[in-house]
């Protein structure tokens, strides 16, 4: 039978965890409350953003200006944008980014991960763990930047990625990112931010209006596509964001349920073990009194 002891230092080590994760549970519900509006907000505007630059470079299609951003070439050197958290206690939500990462290293890009072609920018301390005790190629890490995450603080890092793709150091750029879908489901993605494709792959229900732009198309989308690309990349690690907070509240609220599943269990172990200790005891009482008799 079990110490009674033991037992109850256990319950009370397991009500302390459950404090410390009903507490982070209200942490994460809060911080997640406050970026999900952030994130709702830039979603529309970023998809309006987008379907214009479709609109202007499908226009430009048969013109002899030359999309530098749009470049295709085959995929010799390629750079992956890994998006993480920089802690834990958040489910899946690391894991699932890193075996994604794994697999597009061994499945989708082998042949230039063999020949050094494969390079990695890590932003989120768990992604960047696992790409340093791999002994991959990381071109830089961002560890920093979802601390107090601005569209400000993005745009250098968005601005040195497509710099390096216009001067053809990458043919490609991936983003491995979770993207919030709400509190308890996170959507894996894997896309591809450069080159800019300009078709979209989603039915059109409207026809792409064909506006009065002033000055002139060709300067407009030398500025549209920076920025729409600069937009782009804030919203992933926004997404990431948020997905953060949501995948740490779940893990956290199921946390405290099964600590207190698991106080239950225990007190009524530790009550079954009382019941014996006093039987033991009022047998021995008993067989006391009974061998005095004798």
């Amino acid at each position: 039978m079990p110490n009674l002891k033991a037992i109850r230092l256990r319950i009370n080590s397991v009500k302390s965890t459950r404090q410390i994760t009903s507490a982070m549970k209200m942490v994460a519900a809060a911080k997640l409350r406050k970026a999900q509006d952030k994130i709702l907000r830039l979603r529309p505007y970023a998809g309006k953003l987008n379907e214009i630059l479709v609109g202007l470079t499908e226009s430009l299609a048969n013109t002899e200006e030359d999309n530098i951003y749009g470049r295709k070439s085959e995929p010799e050197k390629i750079l992956i944008v890994v998006i993480t958290s920089n802690r834990g206690l958040c489910g899946s939500f690391n894991s699932n980014v890193i075996r994604e990462t794994r697999r597009v290293i061994y499945e989708d890009y082998y042949e230039q991960y063999k020949n050094g072609n494969l390079w990695f920018i890590a932003i989120g301390k768990k992604g960047y763990d696992f790409l340093r005790k791999q002994k991959l190629n990381i071109l830089e890490e961002a560890n920093d930047l979802v601390n107090n995450l601005t569209f400000e603080k993005s745009v250098p890092l968005a601005t040195r990625i497509m710099e390096h793709f216009v001067s053809g150091r990458f043919d490609r750029v991936r983003i491995i990112y979770n993207q919030f879908k709400n509190a308890a489901v996170q959507i894996l993605t894997n896309e591809a931010f450069l080159p800019v494709e300009t078709k979209t792959t989603e039915k059109k229900i409207h026809p792409v209006v064909d506006y009065i732009y002033e000055p002139t198309k060709e300067e407009i989308i030398k500025d549209l596509i920076p920025r729409t690309l600069k937009i782009q990349f804030y919203k992933a690690i926004l997404d990431s964001f948020v997905a953060e907070h949501g995948a740490r509240m779940t893990a956290m609220h199921k946390a405290t349920d099964n600590a207190t599943e698991l106080i239950k269990d225990l007190t009524l172990q530790y009550n079954k073990a009382r019941q014996a200790a006093i039987t033991n005891q009022i047998l021995e009482v008993v067989t006391g009194a009974e061998a005095l008799k004798g």
